[in-house]
């Protein structure tokens, strides 16, 4: 197969790595550079387990990589990617994706409320995961299948080749949902002749890591492999309610792969995968308690104050919060060489499971309990073929398409403990200066509705329940076609159309029965009830309020019966103008303890719940080979994320349709306009970028302006989530990278991103204006510095490898998720979200994490280390939020302390 290397030619065997829309750049030009190539895959496929598979003798940067779906080493690859080698996991002992931002300044990982709130974000742009109907803006792909929700890649990294995370929007390459980037895992294809490696670690926390990965031949034309993998720690929170650890590990994997290929035009290879986690996930801490903690703490509950001990990682829950996560599935490629033209075909089938139970306040009190995100199941297939030539000439093309078939099938439900009702007791007393409290209130309400509400609010065993499924059918058709004008010189034209239709079923019960009481209606009744006999007294002179007994007096008067009359319809039309009015109708302030509210289910009769939507992507490359070891290259592309459908407990009407089941009178009790979906979001970037790669160094340079308009922000009130679309958020940056190899031992590398994020226009924000705000969260520098040492110690071919980097990100305010901070205060209702800013301007992130690892290794294949991570114990709070229903309290997740430990590895 012969490609375009900015104006190189090479011969190589295809990748066949296929993702959504595949862009694939053959063209034809000087071979003076394939063999150098084709020796580093050689290498590659012949040694699967060697872990400086991908790397020159001199520069150690003949990194071979697909990030544009084909075959080419880092440096020639007109796109910005960063690269982590299997070498580097294995010496920073970096196991899942969260610990690929240590070494990869532009992405950055965040893990929330539970495993399934694992969010990425590159360049600043992704997506909260706390909503299971958000597919990331940040695509991830394993052995290019597309894996729809990070939970589907948190697990350990499996028998890895490399780790390419591709930077900006890639939705022409990769198709659906790539809007923001790519993070592309590459696994080792089995090999033909037998081989393997097992390894076993252990640090503090009592953490046991082991696994291992044996390859070898079945025949000829038949070659597998098999790699499994468990992962044990302790939590380094512990919870003070019952002792028991929080934020620990245990989690395993197995992964069997088959490989045909003999020599001929067909090639397959058939992966399958399985992969569980069970764990405590994930421990919250108070950072800012406020008056409502009193009223915890008045009910018997504790909660934790990290002011003052940052580092007695310390949390109180009464709920074990049990994350179960199970992901399995399998998947087959095909391809056949008909010469000028390849054919692929790329199938695949993932289930991803996942029940999760947490607690909502995150005290020791028994305030609410029950799953916040609950179960869930999400069924996917995927199918793509594509045709691409690989002529001789300067031009050659690629067609093809793709399908996508999900189903996702979520629960959750919030339940009252038994400390809710005087929990709630205490906050109404709070709210009502003392005046009013819960026996009061059920007794009004109760006299207002000919109900009997004692002992009714408030009660244990009430609470909300939701279920929701989603289907979503997409299918794209892609192309693209590569231009060499002149030796060196290459244009590349590509698009992608994408069709995607969501439709979604909710079955939704509160049982909340405070909630579902219409305050507006009782309210209404509540003012009859004071202004009729008021005015009657009035009209008649009796001195003060008509008792019921003087008012039926009346009416039995013809004479006074038409005056009494005519009152009443009079207090009637008052009280329907003002039963919305809360300085008449008191009632109103009420409201904001109506937590648990009864939501619209869909599809009904103004709402069809069905999203039909398309997109036409682009990419536009200039490429040029200015000298042997200097290509510079300019793009424009866009990217897309289809619509999404908000599948939380705060899954409301639009406006628009709000009015229109008023106005037919369908609107369940206490119904408010919200967002059922959020727009798609277009992405677009321009970027211009620099390749050296000389003999002892290399250094890549990037220049960028991307923007994404409907940005689908997820923002927490403090006690639900709301989706919206962000006007239009915008980063300006700059990207740098690069290594230096003062001696043959020794490698130095340096990668540093700088952004400047804000948003253009965001004038639907819940929390108020945002426009030209700075984006919350994401810090203007990011930078990894790293340093490795490998000397051959004596004359058996032993070495010594010392290995260091260090992690910094620039002091950023500590803001929820990726949107702005708003706290809701359950005694007033207020959502003024300018002195919630205030209040979080305090929390401010820095990072500074030292990595490290020492071993030596044994010619003959055995090798000893001693690792730690985050050597420096820099202790910090990577997120806050509104704590749920506490006011104006503040809550946090803390990062992980130091870890270290040992570790033994064998290949054979």
């Amino acid at each position: 197969m012969k490609f375009t290397t900015f104006g190189r030619t090479a011969t190589v065997r295809t990748a066949l790595l296929a993702g959504a829309a595949t862009i694939f750049v053959p063209a034809a030009a000087a071979a003076q550079d394939a063999d150098a190539l084709e020796e580093v895959q050689e290498q590659v496929d012949s040694d699967g387990d060697n872990i400086e598979d991908a790397s020159d003798a001199q520069t150690g940067n003949v990194i071979v990589v697909t990030a544009t779906k084909r075959e080419q080493t880092l440096q020639e690859t007109p796109v910005a990617v960063s690269v982590t080698t299997a070498e580097t996991i294995e010496r920073a002992q970096i196991r899942d994706v969260a610990d690929l931002a240590t070494v990869v300044p532009s992405l950055r990982v965040s893990q929330l409320q539970s495993a399934f709130a694992t969010s990425y974000s590159i360049r600043g742009f992704g997506t909260d995961g706390n909503n299971i109907g958000l597919e990331p803006s940040v695509a991830m792909f394993v052995d290019g299948v597309y894996r729809s929700r990070a939970i589907a890649q948190i697990s350990d990294l499996p028998d890895i080749q490399r780790v390419e995370v591709l930077r900006g929007p890639q939705s022409t390459l990769f198709g659906k949902n790539a809007s923001a980037g790519v993070i592309s895992i590459v696994t080792k294809e089995p090999q033909f002749d037998f081989g393997g490696m097992v390894e076993a670690s252990y640090g503090n926390f009592d953490a046991m890591v082991a696994k291992g990965y044996v390859t070898g031949p079945i025949s000829e034309s038949f070659a597998f492999s098999v790699g499994a993998g468990i992962n044990k720690r302790d939590g380094y929170l512990t919870n003070g309610f019952n002792g028991q650890d929080i934020n620990d590990r245990d989690r395993w994997f197995t992964r069997g792969q088959l490989l045909f290929d003999n020599g001929g035009p067909l090639r397959a290879r058939i992966i399958g995968d399985y992969d569980k986690i069970e764990e405590r996930c994930c421990g919250v801490v108070n950072v800012r308690p406020s008056a409502e903690t009193g009223a915890v703490l008045a009910v018997g509950g504790l909660v934790n104050d990290f002011r003052d001990n940052p580092d007695g990682d310390v949390i109180f829950t009464d709920v074990d919060p049990i994350n179960d996560v199970e992901n399995y599935g399998i998947s087959g490629q095909i391809d056949y060489d008909l010469g000028g033209i390849s054919l692929t075909s790329i199938t695949a089938y993932r289930e991803t499971k996942l029940a999760a139970n947490q607690d909502v306040d995150f005290t020791s009190a028994a305030l609410a309990s029950g799953a916040n995100i609950g179960d869930a199941a999400i069924d996917t297939f995927t199918q793509e073929l594509r045709i691409a030539s690989d002529f001789d000439g300067p031009i050659n093309f690629l067609i093809g398409g793709y399908y996508f078939d999900e189903t996702v099938d979520t629960s959750d439900q919030i339940v009252f403990g038994e400390d809710f009702r005087p929990y709630a007791n205490l906050l109404l007393q709070g709210a009502t200066g003392g005046t009013q409290n819960i026996d009061t209130v059920e007794a009004t309400l109760s006299a207002l509705n000919g109900q009997d509400f004692t002992g009714q609010f408030f009660a244990e065993g009430q609470g909300f329940f939701n279920n929701i499924v989603q289907d979503n059918e997409a299918y794209s058709i892609f192309g693209n076609v590569d231009f060499e004008f002149v030796d060196g010189l290459v244009l590349t034209l590509g698009a992608n159309y994408t069709k995607d239709k969501k439709q979604i079923v909710t079955d939704s019960t509160s049982t909340d029965v405070f909630s579902n009481i219409d305050l507006v209606a009782s309210g209404n009744r509540a003012i009859f009830a004071t202004a009729f006999p008021a005015q009657v007294g009035d009209a008649f002179g009796l001195g003060g309020p008509a008792t019921p007994e003087q008012i039926a007096g009346l009416l039995a008067n013809p004479n006074f019966a038409p005056i009494v009359a005519q009152i009443q319809q009079g207090v009637q039309a008052f009280a329907d103008a003002n039963d919305t009015n809360p300085a008449v109708n008191p009632l109103l302030a009420l409201t904001p303890f109506q937590f648990l509210p009864p939501l619209q289910n869909c599809p009904n009769a103004v709402e069809d719940c069905a999203t039909n939507d398309d997109d036409f992507s682009w990419n536009v490359r200039l490429a040029y080979e200015i000298t042997p070891t200097l290509n510079v290259y300019a793009s424009w592309a866009t990217g897309y994320k289809a619509p999404s459908f908000n599948l939380s407990r705060d899954s409301r009407p639009l406006p628009g349709d709000f009015a229109a089941l008023v106005d037919q009178g369908l609107a369940v009790t206490n119904l408010r306009p919200g967002t059922r979906f959020a727009d798609a979001e277009n992405s677009e970037v321009y970027e211009i970028g620099f390749k050296g790669n000389w003999e002892y160094a290399s250094a890549n340079l990037t220049f960028f302006k991307q923007s994404i308009e409907d940005f689908q922000a997820n923002t927490f009130t403090g006690t639900s989530f709301i989706l919206s679309n962000a006007g239009k958020q915008e980063t300006l940056g700059v990207e740098f990278d690069g290594q230096v190899r003062p001696t043959d031992a020794l490698t130095l590398s340096v990668a540093m991103t700088y952004l400047d994020a804000k948003y253009d226009s965001f004038t639907n924000s819940p929390v108020g204006d945002l426009t030209d705000e700075e984006v919350a969260g994401v810090p203007k520098l990011s930078a990894v510095f790293g340093a490795q040492y490998d000397q051959e110690v004596n004359s058996n071919g032993d070495r010594i490898i010392l290995r260091g980097d260090f992690s910094y990100q620039s002091p950023v305010q500590v803001i929820a998720g990726l949107t702005n901070f708003i706290v809701t205060d359950p005694a007033t209702g207020a959502r003024d979200f300018g002195p919630a800013r205030d209040a979080a301007r305090p929390f401010r992130r820095e990072v500074n994490s030292l990595n490290a690892s020492l071993t030596y290794a044994f010619d003959m294949g055995l090798e000893l280390s001693v690792w730690g991570r985050n050597l420096l114990d820099d202790r910090y709070i990577t997120t806050i939020f509104p704590a749920v229903a506490q006011g104006q309290s503040i809550s946090g997740y803390p990062n992980q302390p130091r870890t270290y430990g040992v570790g033994a590895r064998f290949r054979f």
